[in-house]
């Protein structure tokens, strides 16, 4: 990204398939609700865990969505999941304690992990395309130690959404063994597994919170509802831990941004969902394009690109090495790309994701660039 930046800033014409952000900006009433908030003066600490109505209505979220009944307590507001990520490794691991995840995987989760003293154990897909770990790979890597097992879904960097029926056999398997699960699920919302004309807004697909138990869920306000900036995430923990969760957010960050938080209570709204739908709907014309295209230029994916806006591609019939094929790609093409070897081990030199997070005419003109620099 920063050498992206540096041909961008000399005047080369630089194709962003790398960055993981949506390229649209915040919808305008979201917007509007900050600059209203900061008019007015709304400037001051919120609790740790949040301003009460944002819980509320996340809270009221998963119930209208996903039938879920949840007590608001149970909700933290942080800034951004990754402020999540961080509460969360401090709240559940201790120094030597491992967490087990798939591989490839978001990178940050494992340096978290590192950061409280813990190893993450990456497990390597069983076959080629799988969204998560099977029970098999499960035991095989369990021992004493392992206190967690974190997924994601829609999963970054391969976009792949993990079937509702294998979700609940994991934490069968969690709760068997007596450790967490975490999921990720920052990117639902930005799935495509209901047709286009469905009528289920940000809940086509259902939360890991059903499943109940020691299960533990993050979320943004990043991605689908697109305020990046704003450093805004939340976390929902099981009872037992609400007391210990709200002690280290007020250590860790105090509060997360008030204007951020005064700002998200519009996001929810229908005026604003009717927006996010609509880019929703473009993210599934880009998706569509660039796996078909990606496809018919030789490369495979064998991670279905379900959710999210990534296509993760295998690059075998060009290349050994993602990191050396990138560069080229930037240096002599214009396109930026990031290389497998960010996500994890297994295989990583053979893949290099594609985000789709630019307009259609920019991906098609990135596949021109392509076609030309594979032939």
């Amino acid at each position: 990204m920063e050498r992206a930046r540096q041909l961008q800033a000399s005047g080369r014409d630089i194709i962003h398939l790398e960055v993981g952000e949506p390229d649209f900006p915040t919808a305008q009433p979201i917007a509007d609700a900050g600059m209203s908030a900061l008019r007015a003066g709304n400037t001051a600490y919120t609790p740790a865990a949040g301003l009460p109505e944002l819980r509320e209505r996340i809270a009221a979220f998963y119930q209208q969505h996903h039938g879920i009944n949840l007590n608001p307590s149970r909700i933290l507001v942080t800034p951004g999941a990754s402020g999540a990520l961080v509460l969360l490794s401090n709240l559940l691991l201790n120094p030597g304690d491992t967490v087990l995840m798939p591989d490839p995987a978001y990178p940050c989760n494992r340096n978290y992990v590192h950061l409280a003293g813990a190893r993450a154990r990456l497990i390597a897909p069983q076959t080629v395309g799988d969204a998560a770990p099977d029970i098999v790979q499960l035991e095989a890597a369990y021992d004493e130690t392992v206190k967690g097992l974190w997924l994601a879904s829609p999963a970054n960097p391969t976009g792949a959404v993990i079937p509702h029926t294998r979700l609940i056999a994991l934490g069968q398997w969690c709760d068997s063994r007596q450790v967490h699960l975490m999921v990720d699920e920052i990117y639902q919302g930005l799935d495509f597994s209901a047709p286009a004309s469905g009528s289920r807004a940000m809940g086509d697909l259902p939360s890991a919170l059903a499943l109940g138990g020691n299960t533990l869920v993050i979320n943004s306000f990043s991605k689908y509802f697109g305020m990046t900036g704003w450093r805004l995430g939340w976390i929902v923990v099981p009872e037992y831990l609400i007391t210990t969760a709200n002690i280290l957010a007020q250590n860790l960050f105090i509060s997360a941004p008030t204007i951020s938080q005064i700002a998200a209570l519009r996001a929810f709204d229908a005026d604003v969902v009717e927006i996010l739908e609509q880019r929703r709907a473009a993210f599934r014309q880009r998706r569509d394009y660039l796996s078909s295209a990606l496809t018919s230029l030789g490369f495979e994916l064998p991670w279905q690109p379900e959710g999210a806006f990534y296509c993760y591609a295998d690059i075998s019939h060009f290349s050994d090495d993602c990191e050396q094929f990138c560069q080229r790609l930037l240096e002599d093409h214009g396109i930026a790309a990031t290389p497998g070897t960010d996500f994890g081990d297994y295989q990583a030199r053979r893949f290099v994701r594609f985000a789709y997070t630019s307009a259609l005419p920019r991906l098609e003109l990135a596949i021109e660039r392509m076609a030309k620099a594979l032939a």
